[in-house]
């Protein structure tokens, strides 16, 4: 597809020259030869306002979000859709013709979306969740989406993961909270094991969590892609289960911000993960 229209997005972020969205956009511009531009915008907290109200007046068709303006942006929108207001925060922001800014949350679909291209079925609805930051809220709410029945949460901080369990449990998905200390006892059971903390990060403290009550047949998933390996995800394939690595959710939540951008449903395959990830400092 070619297309005679010059258009511009962007990713924003405070610091922001460590994000990869540029680098991935801009592979999937280069396949489809769309005339375009993705740039990254290094935006102060407090300027948000101004420069997201400001898109329009510049000609940028919408904005990817990342830290630390994804919760602030939620106030600083026209109108949320519904994902948005359950998790609370978004990573796009799109605007319309009229210049309204319209916020959408898309980490939840890259989660599912990264699940299901690795060949995951649900079978039994029973997860098990590590984390009770803002990326938790995206996975709980996929975890959702998907069918699961059944979530059990663990934080380091406790207070915070009940009230995660209080703002998310619905009738048909009960979320209960496992103390940090003795999470790994209540793993009996669980088909999939998910670390959205940032533990085991390449410049983060290791997560230390044993897996020996993890049924063998149970999937492992780490939203982290840096290291791609996670040490979490070294031990579980060590014992045979089934893992998932955090690229391909970074991949896949990107599609529907390029669809709304330029008009096309991008493919991730192969040589797109290769591609971001040359591209890793």
């Amino acid at each position: 597809m070619t297309t005679t229209q010059n258009l511009k997005a962007g990713v924003m972020g405070w610091p922001i020259h460590h994000s990869l969205s540029p680098r991935l956009h801009g592979f999937w511009l280069d396949r489809y030869g769309i005339d375009g531009s993705y740039e990254a915008f290094a935006v102060e907290p407090d300027h948000l306002p101004a420069t997201l109200r400001g898109l329009k007046a510049r000609g940028i068709s919408g904005v990817n979000l990342t830290i630390p303006h994804k919760v602030a942006a939620c106030a600083i929108v026209d109108e949320l859709d519904p994902a948005a207001k359950r998790i609370g925060a978004i990573n796009l922001v799109t605007v319309d013709d009229n210049g309204r800014l319209l916020g959408r949350n898309t980490d939840a679909y890259g989660f599912e979306q990264n699940l299901l291209a690795a060949g995951f079925k649900k079978q039994n609805g029973v997860a098990f969740v590590l984390g009770a930051g803002g990326a938790a809220r995206a996975v709980l709410v996929a975890l959702e989406t998907m069918g699961f029945t059944e979530i059990r949460l663990a934080n380091r901080t406790l207070d915070k993961a009940e009230k995660l369990a209080r703002d998310l449990s619905t009738p048909d998905c009960a979320i209960s909270v496992v103390g940090w200390e003795n999470a790994s006892q209540g793993l009996a059971n669980v088909e999939l094991l998910v670390n959205a903390t940032s533990l085991g990060m390449d410049g983060q403290p290791p997560l230390d969590f044993p897996l020996e009550n993890l049924p063998k047949d149970a999937w492992v998933t780490d939203i982290v892609y840096t290291p791609l390996k996670t040490a979490l995800l070294d031990q579980a394939n060590m014992r045979g289960n089934k893992i998932v690595d955090g690229l391909g959710m970074l991949l896949h939540q990107a599609r529907p911000a390029f669809q709304a951008f330029f008009g096309v449903d991008p493919e991730v395959d192969a040589a797109l993960r290769e591609h971001v990830l040359a591209g890793r400092s």
